[in-house]
Parts: C-alpha cells; structure tokens; sequence
C-alpha cells in the first residue's frame, strides 16, 4: 500500500480492501432481506386479502375489486411479516453503522468476515424462527449472538478511536 494518510483511509472504504469487500457483502444481503420484507408482506396481503391499515385502501380498484370491511381487521399472517420487518428495522442500522465503522479499525479478515457472516446467519436464522412463529427463547437465542457481534465491533471501534 503507498504511504500517505488519505490513501489509507480511502483503502479501507474500497472494494480492493477484502474486509470492506466483505462488509458489503454482508450489508447488501441485510439491505435486500430488509426491502424484501416489504414485499413480503404485499405478497402477504394480497394472499390473505386482508391485513390492510388504510381507510383509503378499502376503495374499489383494479388490486382490490371487492372491497369489505374485514380487510381493514387485524390479520396474524400479515402482522407476523410486519413484526418481522419492525425487528430488522430496529436492528440492521445498528449492524451497517457498527461493521462499517470497524471496516475502519483493520481488523483481520478472518475475524471480519467471522463478523459480518456470523451477523448474516443470525438474522436469517432469526427470521425463519419468527416467520414459524417458535417461541421466544428461541428467537432470543438466535438474536442474541447478532447483537453480541454488533457490541463486540462497536466496542472495537470505540477502543481503536480511544487509542
């Protein structure tokens, strides 16, 4: 790597450097598994022909031909998707933030990738729990090592920061 200050930054954040690269991989996975609960729940929705939350959805249209009042009722298949995406919107900022950050610290690739996988692994095995509707304990079970990873990199970052 040359020397100089500003190319040793603009490394860590380049595809070139492997724990960026395996960074992005992660990040990319969970962005498309978060946008992709969004059309789950569309998919959701138009199966169960319920589940709606808007007034203004209940008007007739070419989507919804029969219009009745029980769409806007609460529906369990639709609201499982939706706690489900509630659950990695209170938890994937927290990973992109906290792994890009400890991009920044050099770690070794092998702890790295460790990282951001093992994060990968957690959520998807998580969302297989909750979308099987098992119990708590073992969605905790299963959540828990993810947000371990995601106190064990900021952590990291706050001390390589510190010193």
């Amino acid at each position: 790597m040359p020397n100089g200050m500003g190319y040793f930054h603009m490394y860590h954040l380049s595809l070139t450097n492997p724990v960026f690269a395996a960074y992005a991989i992660a990040a990319v996975l969970m962005v498309l598994k978060g946008v992709a609960m969004s059309w789950l729940t569309v998919i959701r929705m138009t199966a169960e022909n319920g589940g709606f939350r808007n007034p203004e959805d209940m008007k007739k249209t070419m989507a919804n031909p029969r219009p009745h009042d029980s769409q806007l009722a609460p529906n369990e298949r639709v609201d499982r998707i939706r706690r489900i995406q509630l659950n990695d919107l209170e938890n994937l900022p927290y990973f992109l933030v906290a792994g890009l950050l400890y991009v920044t610290t050099a770690p070794s690739l092998l702890l790295a990738q460790f990282l951001f996988y093992g994060y990968v692994v957690t959520r998807l095995l998580h969302f297989i729990a909750y979308y099987t509707a098992q119990i708590h304990d073992i969605r905790a079970a299963l959540w828990t090592p993810g947000s371990l990873i995601i106190i064990f990199m900021a952590g990291s970052t706050f001390v390589s920061a510190v010193w």
